[in-house]
């Protein structure tokens, strides 16, 4: 309480002055009243119990309950002194450096959006470009009092990644859906069409058309449905035991059986990995089935698997015209096409690779494409080796 906090050497000099007023010819009740008036006003002018505030630059334990303040966040968050950083967390000293502790806070954001956040006490603000050219954060500062505010920076560069990823996707598939469509309604219109006169010749290569667009579309519909059955999958890591060295050598005796023995020459050996048979299967197919379309019909298509250092690799090679290397980093995007003429002739939908990728990413392997033009490309997939079994206790 208030009275707690009174200068008792006042207290004592106005008793003892209230106690020698009677002395002096006053009455009693005067000298209580002068003694409730002087006690009142004593009590009444008694300070406030100070607040101390944490500064930093009141020595280092200011400093360090400051930081100890904002280090427990997992998103970076900026302790400000007006417009300089006095603090900042293990996130933010990450994403914005070490040396923005201290910097004014202006010029270690240094965005227009973030500045303009900075000139009033609150807000939020969405930055692009803080930390890289295609990242986006949302900044919010929050007064603490006059002096003291937080900054949060929270990264939106995944969700909007995201959500840029699905409206390509969408746009896209749309497209390779579309074009198929369009040609299948084109030309069932014709052939429907009584005044159309169409000779049995011209009607035989109309339906060869609309089947070979069907089956496109069927195929387009198919990789759709399993690159999606493979992403939903693609946090479960798969316990098969399976031999890549003997699967790969019977794919390429069953497609050898079907494009010529000729063109394939598998040369394979054990090696056992942890996985999903029906997806690995898919992805020997899909690299073989990529090697003989752009590859030199004349030339073999090599099948190898080895081990090396841990991994089982499997490495699928055509002799064909290659492809430039700009093309390379882009090839597992979904319907990236270097050439989309020739993919399409040849019957592609654009995401052979792309569930190649996934299937190496759900079984914790590497993937990686080389090519040289005028000789060809190889395509490598190394996927860790399985531990060897435990051997049987006796009973």
């Amino acid at each position: 309480m208030k009275g707690l906090a009174l200068p008792w050497t006042s207290v004592g000099i106005a008793l003892v002055a209230a106690a020698a007023m009677p002395f002096a010819g006053a009455s009693l009740w005067l000298a209580f009243a002068v003694l409730v008036v002087w006690l009142a006003s004593l009590w009444l002018a008694s300070p406030e119990p100070e607040i101390v505030q944490v500064r930093p630059e009141e020595g280092s334990v200011s400093r360090q309950a400051m930081v100890a303040l904002v280090e427990p966040f997992s998103v970076p968050v900026l302790m400000l002194d007006r417009q300089r950083i006095a603090s900042a967390n293990a996130a933010a000293r990450e994403a914005l450096g070490p040396h923005i502790v201290g910097q004014d806070a202006r010029v270690a954001l240094r965005h227009p959006e973030a500045i303009t956040l900075l000139d009033k006490p609150e807000g939020t603000a969405l930055v692009r470009g803080l930390t890289g050219a295609r990242s986006i954060w949302q900044v919010s500062r929050v007064a603490i009092d006059e002096r003291f505010s937080l900054i949060e920076l929270v990264n939106r560069t995944a969700e909007a990644d995201i959500s840029r990823a699905h409206t390509d996707f969408v746009a896209n598939a749309s497209h390779e859906l579309r074009t198929p469509l369009a040609s299948i309604i084109g030309y069932v219109e014709t052939l429907a069409d009584p005044d159309a006169r169409v000779d049995p010749a011209t009607s035989a290569k109309f339906h060869a058309t609309v089947l070979r667009e069907a089956k496109r579309l069927q195929t387009l519909v198919e990789d759709l449905m399993s690159l999606s059955r493979i992403e939903a999958e693609k946090h479960e890591f798969p316990r098969e035991r399976i031999d890549i060295g003997q699967m790969a050598q019977t794919i390429a005796s069953e497609v050898g059986f079907t494009v010529g023995d000729e063109r394939i020459l598998p040369e394979t050996e054990t090696g056992v990995v942890c996985g999903d048979r029906q997806q690995l299967d898919q992805l020997i197919r899909n690299l073989i089935d990529n090697a003989l379309k752009y590859g030199d019909a004349q030339a073999p298509v090599t099948v190898r698997v080895h081990r090396d250092a841990g991994d089982v690799v499997l490495e699928v090679a055509d002799q064909g015209e290659g492809i430039h290397p700009d093309h390379l980093p882009y090839l597992t995007r979904r319907f990236y096409r270097s050439d989309p003429g020739r993919s399409r002739a040849a019957g592609g939908t654009g995401l052979g690779l792309a569930i190649v990728k996934h299937i190496v990413e759900r079984h914790r392997g590497k993937l990686d494409i080389a090519s040289t033009l005028g000789e060809g490309s190889t395509v490598t997939v190394r996927l860790p080796l399985a531990a060897p079994e435990a051997a049987p206790t006796a009973a």
